[in-house]
């Protein structure tokens, strides 16, 4: 039986004090004042050696230049305690480790972009674990795409926080995948982190310029390219700052 919906992309949220993006409904086109303030002052460091040290490895081990396309992504969920209609909508790394076989449908997604990024999925594709809407938000995890896009049941459920009485089982508007426990990442990788890297890189041109956790922060889910998702992983062989 799969755990009440806990990653909902209502207008996905900024980290802390407003729900996470498995609040709204609709999107909600607000700006993410909470994330933007946690992250507004990055760790201490030139992000530019970071890119470069990582230009010289892809370099060095004869990396071929990805394609400007999707073929990652980055799912937020909250690790801590939150009722939503009298439901707690709690999910945590530990929580998708603790499933048959580490294992989980990724539901409760109502926000009509993030829908079509998880229609897009592809099963044996990786995305990152964030956690979101707690103390410190980052990324924790890596997990895999192992069933692509079926319709989500808790549309239907009049019982679920997020019950769509327009949706029809002949035509149902709300999606989920199943996503699979690959491994945690050998640190935590905040997001103040990140986004030291992304306003150096908005500078210099590299990686994470135009990384949509920066550009549309209230998505849920989030496409990362290759170029992206490996830069980004390349950060966990890091000291943090």
């Amino acid at each position: 039986m799969p755990w009440p919906s806990r990653k909902r992309d209502k207008g996905a949220v900024a980290d802390k004090k407003e729900p996470d993006a498995k609040i709204a409904k609709t999107e909600k086109e607000t700006s993410d004042k909470e994330e933007e303030e946690k992250s507004a002052k990055p760790p201490a460091g030139s992000s530019k050696s970071g890119w470069k040290n990582w230009k010289k490895k892809e370099s060095e081990s004869g990396g071929e230049e990805s394609k400007i396309t999707y073929c990652h992504w980055l799912l937020k969920s909250e690790p801590e305690s939150r009722l939503e209609k009298g439901v707690d909508v709690k999910f945590s790394v530990d929580d998708l480790k603790a499933q048959p076989n580490q294992t989980t449908c990724w539901d409760g997604v109502r926000n009509y972009q993030a829908r079509n990024f998880l229609r897009s999925m592809k099963l044996g594709q990786q995305a990152f674990f964030y956690h979101s809407n707690c103390k410190e938000p980052g990324i924790v995890a890596l997990v895999k795409v192992v069933k692509e896009a079926y319709p989500d049941h808790t549309q239907f459920d009049q019982k679920d926080p997020h019950y769509d009485s327009t949706s029809r089982k002949e035509n149902p508007k709300w999606s989920m995948v199943d996503v699979q426990f690959v491994r945690m990442t050998k640190r935590f990788i905040p997001l103040a982190e990140i986004k030291a890297h992304h306003l150096a890189h908005k500078a210099d041109g590299g990686p994470l310029k135009d990384m949509m956790l920066f550009s549309r922060q209230r998505l849920s889910i989030q496409p990362l390219t290759q170029e992206e998702f490996d830069f980004v992983l390349s950060l966990e062989e890091e000291k943090p700052h």
